[in-house]
């Protein structure tokens, strides 16, 4: 697929999706949502790529929401449909069995940080402008903002964001527990692709089935999500990469993982 809206770029194991309308602020239209759900599954089939990054294009926006001129004119059904195609988009993203890390660069707003929310963690410059506003529009975040901001922050912050469509800075967003770490500006990337360097390097079966199971006690009882793990943790077992990991901890070397 050609991408018009989307930037794919793959280096040396680490795969980077930047979203690409910067005279929109890197908006989210219905084009680019399907875009970035058919990048995300190339990247999870693509065996070269252990780790993904998603940022957005300038110096300016990470994403700056979703495309209004797009959405002003819905319908109920039509409204409808454009949130499944966020859902769908961000499901693919959340989903993805490798990690995935966004970079949020600037205005994260609306749709824009509920992409961010897909990813598995967020760092954000200190120049990073997070909210719902979508409440000052007569809507609600409909891209998965009201579930995945509530695991993180709590009910009562989630309701007091987007009950208020107040926009919050990177601190603020990080002491709420939506975001890992508040980087500089300038360093964002570079950090960012130091920590995804450290993630290549270690076993990604064993990282594949953390993820899933930590995604998956949400919605599991404790008795069954421990069981499930004890099962994942035997598993690792068979694989070539434990077998190798521990190996070159007892002869004190690096472990060199293939993901077998």
């Amino acid at each position: 697929m050609d991408y018009k809206n989307v930037i794919v770029e793959i280096n040396d194991g680490i795969g980077v999706l930047k979203i690409n309308r910067p005279k929109a602020l890197n908006a989210l239209n219905s084009e680019t949502l399907i875009e970035i759900m058919d990048a995300a599954k190339a990247l999870e089939s693509n065996p070269e790529v252990r780790v993904v990054i998603v940022t957005g294009e300038g110096d300016k926006a990470f994403i700056a929401g979703a495309d209004i001129l797009e959405m002003k004119d819905l319908t109920a059904l039509e409204g409808m449909a454009f949130s499944q195609r966020g859902h769908d988009a961000f499901a693919a993203l959340e989903n993805m069995q490798k990690p995935v890390i966004a970079a949020v660069n600037g205005y994260a707003l609306g749709g824009g940080f509920e992409v961010a929310l897909a990813c598995d963690f967020i760092y954000a410059s200190e120049k990073a402008k997070i909210g719902f506003p979508e409440t000052t529009l007569g809507i609600f975040p409909g891209f998965g903002g009201t579930q995945r901001t509530a695991k993180l922050a709590g009910l009562a912050k989630t309701k007091e964001l987007i009950f208020t469509g107040k926009t919050i800075g990177a601190q603020e967003a990080y002491d709420m527990g939506l975001i890992n770490k508040v980087v500089p500006h300038d360093q964002l990337m570079s950090d960012v692709m130091a920590l995804a360097g450290k993630i290549k390097a270690n076993g990604p079966f064993s990282i594949r089935l953390a993820k899933q199971l930590i995604n998956r006690s949400l919605y599991m009882s404790t008795d069954d999500a421990l069981m499930l793990e004890a099962k994942d943790f035997g598993l690792c077992f068979a694989t070539k990469d434990q077998k190798e990991g521990m190996t070159a901890f007892v002869e004190k070397r690096k472990s060199t993982f293939k993901g077998e």
